[in-house]
């Protein structure tokens, strides 16, 4: 099997020489590094890399300034490993927007010792972005301005929400509506095409994104401002209705809950569950329980087969279940198990999801013409 031949451009000499015996070690070729992107460039014309290893913050020319150039003259599987702040989250979500198909987050403190530990997931975010349909990567990133002055319909304050219900059985059709959806790699960029498209309308919707803790709150920000629907971090007891969209914070669990006729979320801790915290798995489970066919699920790009399962309970349980199609997923894993596993009805392509979401006829298990 041809290994994964990669490029490091980062502008500590430290940093690319500890990353590249990392990916050594773990069997992926590491055919040059680079102190920054005009340094990188000539070295990548003479021998194109699979898979670049990207800094944020750099002389002469930023990694996200270099990510844009790139996927729009030559587009190449890129992972950004960046030191996140407060406002350093906000870069790497821009990135993630422009093009990028992974993240690695280096911390400011004991940086060395992340550098050295095989499972600080840049193995896994190589691996996976190699996987990456580019075709799919630039149809999802963002071509439109973002709605005028979407952030000025909400209340200026949030409210605490109620204390959680304790959970209780579907009912057979309830006023409110849920969607649940669960991504991975690729979501970023996915995530932000489909809820730009969504009216306020749109039933309530649920979302696992395979994220770590701290970097959530700061990507359900950035859609905030530039949907029309409300997006959210969710909080433990929060309420789920139309036009609102809950994200579950990196390193928690959400599963959908019931207090009479209406949903909320419950955020727990918990064991990993298919290798993940939040797994899509507990959230699509926990809808087929207490929305049945009140609920829709969909599960788009990424790696792996979280998921699958959790979807085929919500069909078994009388939801109206889709995938992303091949063509349009950034990384066709979790779709692919999914139809395996026969647990969808449908499978659409990225452009299609959200108009098939504003049609929705939830409680009858159809979709409006």
């Amino acid at each position: 099997m041809t290994p994964i031949r990669t490029m490091i451009v980062d502008d500590s000499a430290v940093v690319r020489k500890h990353l590249s015996d990392l990916l050594t070690q773990a069997g992926i070729e590491v055919i040059a590094t680079a102190s920054d992107p005009l340094f990188a460039l000539p070295k990548m014309r003479a021998d194109w890399p699979d898979v670049l290893v990207l800094d944020v913050e750099m002389p002469r020319m930023d990694g996200i300034s270099f990510l844009r150039q790139l996927m729009a003259e030559r587009p190449t599987p890129v992972v950004m490993c960046s030191t996140l702040t407060e406002a350093g989250c906000e870069t790497t979500l821009q990135a993630m927007a422009a093009g990028a198909v992974g993240f690695v987050t280096k911390p400011r403190i004991g940086l060395r010792n992340f550098l050295e530990d095989a499972s600080n997931g840049l193995v896994e975010a190589v691996r996976a972005a190699a996987q990456a349909n580019l075709r799919a990567v630039r149809a999802a990133m963002p071509r439109a301005p973002a709605p005028a002055a979407a952030a000025g319909l909400r209340a200026s304050a949030r409210p605490a929400p109620p204390p959680p219900a304790a959970p209780t059985g579907a009912m057979a059709r309830t006023t409110d509506r849920v969607i649940a959806m669960g991504l991975s790699t690729g979501g970023v960029q996915t995530l932000e095409k489909i809820l730009r498209e969504l009216a306020r309308t749109v039933p309530g919707i649920v979302i696992v994104q395979h994220m770590p803790a701290n970097f959530t709150a700061s990507f359900a920000a950035r859609l905030d401002r530039i949907c029309q629907v409300e997006v959210l971090e969710a909080r433990d007891g929060e309420r789920v209705f139309n036009g609102r969209v809950l994200i579950a914070p990196g390193g928690r669990h959400m599963r959908l809950k019931r207090s009479g006729a209406q949903y909320v979320v419950e955020v727990l801790d918990g064991p990993l569950i298919n290798h993940h915290r939040p797994s899509v798995d507990v959230l699509f489970r926990s809808v087929s329980q207490v929305a049945g066919a009140n609920a829709v699920g969909l599960v788009l790009t990424g790696m792996g087969d979280d998921g699958a399962r959790g979807l085929l309970e919500m069909r078994k349980a009388g939801a109206l279940t889709a995938a992303q199609d091949e063509a349009t997923s950034i990384v066709y894993g979790m779709p692919r198990e999914a139809v395996r596993l026969g647990g969808t009805d449908t499978q659409l392509a990225l452009d299609d999801i959200a108009p098939w979401l504003q049609r929705l006829d939830v409680p009858h298990g159809r979709v409006m013409a």
